[in-house]
């Protein structure tokens, strides 16, 4: 049987650290951004920008450098929101391949794609890997695509690779691509470094031009492999992960901060990925919850659930901006979480002639701006309570539910309706052995001529609102002959009798 092609696209994010936290951003992104890691006072410079990289700025380099370059913006270095922007990279690279390795480094994330049999899907190599740079730049990251037939020749073409290329390597020509390439694009250690110094190798095409056996002998097996590897030629035994999906995104703020626009704008640019991210995968956001870290210690969450789910930005920024005046953090916050939960694009097909519906966004920002006047438990749609107690009921968050069209089939006989009177009318009843004889109604007094009854109930003894009445269904005749189906209910603690309904 024939071996199938191997092809490989191998996807890097250079200075990740730096591109990780301007990614939500974006007043900082023209600007020159240097990122330090460790403890003060020995803090150095792990990551830059290329603005920072023209200014002369280079790693190694200790805040009370940085400070003699003017206009440099200056950041800590976020693990936690690397592990976020990671996971954003990941997510794009599953668009084109359900197979991808993580490969990442200290200062730069990079993942391979098993793309083989894709072409059918995304095109040639070529238009995938133009593809694959642009949903990388929607998503704030500006990456290095190298494909090759091997799997260690694509990695290597991609460390070596600028940000924003790509290159693809005809099959067969990873020798010839990778010849110029410098020894750093490999994984040396210090003795090595220094053992190809010592010998005066520089270059992939050098190492891969020694004679096998004479390296082997003086490096081992390692260095077989090393040269295999320059050559284009080492197998490699792939292993995929599998990357949750989550939309969720994370920032640490600068300084404190205590302005609810200050907020709102760094939550707008999160809330541009997640919609970024959701729409790539043909959905929306169902709900968004807001997790503030304030000072002191304490925390802020809140949750936005609108009717129907949406990937309008302005209406999820009314929306938090509408839920964080009506509940303000208690103190600054230091750090901002945002995690959203997907749900399917809601579309509406109406007929030639119908007539146009509301823009569900206007509803959601009008209960909105209802529940902070009247309160969160006033504003919802009623349901009823599991009890016998009468017109009892609740409130839920108003929704709206994607149901099945469906044809609904009466039985063949009829059904009589209770018009129910809203508040209940107060009646005067004339009892013979415990049965209601006569009634006053509305000024016309009724004859009792069938009764059913009485049907007993109450509860909840235990609180302030305890009920207990007694209910009669009759049947009465007026004396100008008019019939009357009614309701009558006795409130036993009160003894009152009143009138709840009337039956057609």
């Amino acid at each position: 049987m024939k071996r199938p092609a191997e092809l490989y696209a191998c996807l890097r994010a250079p200075e990740f650290p730096a591109q990780a936290l301007l990614r939500l951003r974006a007043d900082l992104r023209g600007r020159a951004c240097a990122v330090l890691e460790g403890e003060p006072p020995t803090q150095q410079v792990c990551s830059c920008n290329g603005a920072a990289y023209r200014a002369r700025i280079e790693r190694g380099m200790t805040r009370v450098e940085l400070e003699t370059f003017e206009s440099v913006a200056v950041l800590e270095r976020s693990r936690v929101e690397e592990r976020a922007a990671g996971s954003v990279l990941l997510e794009c690279a599953g668009r084109f391949s359900p197979a991808i390795e993580d490969r990442s480094e200290e200062s730069g994330f990079l993942c391979v794609l098993d793309i083989a049999g894709t072409e059918k899907l995304h095109g040639p190599p070529s238009i995938l890997g133009k593809t694959l740079l642009h949903q990388a730049r929607a998503l704030g990251f500006i990456c290095a695509v190298a494909i090759a037939s091997n799997f260690h020749a694509a990695i290597c073409l991609a460390r070596h690779l600028g940000s924003g290329r790509f290159w693809v390597i005809p099959p067969g020509g990873e020798a010839g691509a990778l010849a110029p390439l410098p020894l750093s694009v490999l994984d040396l250690t210090e003795d090595q470094q220094e053992t190809f110094f010592l010998w005066g190798i520089k270059s992939l095409g050098g190492l891969a031009a020694l004679p096998e056996k004479a390296l082997i002998a003086r490096m081992g097996q390692e260095g077989r492999r090393l040269q295999q590897m320059a050559q284009g030629a080492l197998p490699h035994l792939f292993a995929p992960s599998e990357p949750h999906f989550s939309l969720e995104e994370f920032i640490e703020l600068d300084s404190p901060v205590e302005i609810l626009e200050s907020l709102l704008f760094a939550m707008s640019a999160m809330l541009e990925q997640l919609i970024a991210r959701a729409a790539n995968r043909a959905l929306s956001l169902r709900s968004v919850t807001v997790l503030l870290a304030l000072e002191g210690g304490s925390s802020h969450s809140s949750t936005v659930r609108p009717a129907v789910p949406s990937n309008d930005r302005q209406l999820w920024i009314k929306l938090l901006h509408l839920d964080l005046e009506a509940h303000p953090p208690e103190a600054a916050v230091l750090s901002l979480r945002l995690s959203a939960e997907p749900g399917h694009i809601s579309k509406v097909q109406l007929g030639l002639f119908s007539p146009q519906l509301p823009d569900t966004s206007r509803l959601d920002v009008t209960l909105a701006r209802i529940r902070a006047i009247v309160g969160e438990t006033a504003v919802g749609s009623p349901v009823l309570c599991d009890s016998h107690s009468p017109d009892r009921f609740t409130l839920k968050s108003f929704s709206i539910e994607r149901r099945e069209a469906r044809t609904q089939s009466f039985p063949p006989h009829s059904f009589t309706a209770v018009r129910q009177l809203r508040p209940p009318e107060d009646v005067w009843v004339t009892l013979r052995e415990q049965r209601p004889l006569s009634f006053f109604f509305r000024q016309r007094r009724y004859d009792v001529e069938r009764s059913y009854g009485p049907w007993l109930a109450g509860g909840e003894w235990w609180a302030q609102a305890r009920w207990g009445m007694q209910q009669w269904d009759l049947i009465a005749r007026s004396q100008e002959g008019e019939t009357l189906c009614c309701c009558l209910v006795l409130d036993l603690i009160e003894k009152r009798w009143q009138m709840v309904g009337l039956y057609d």
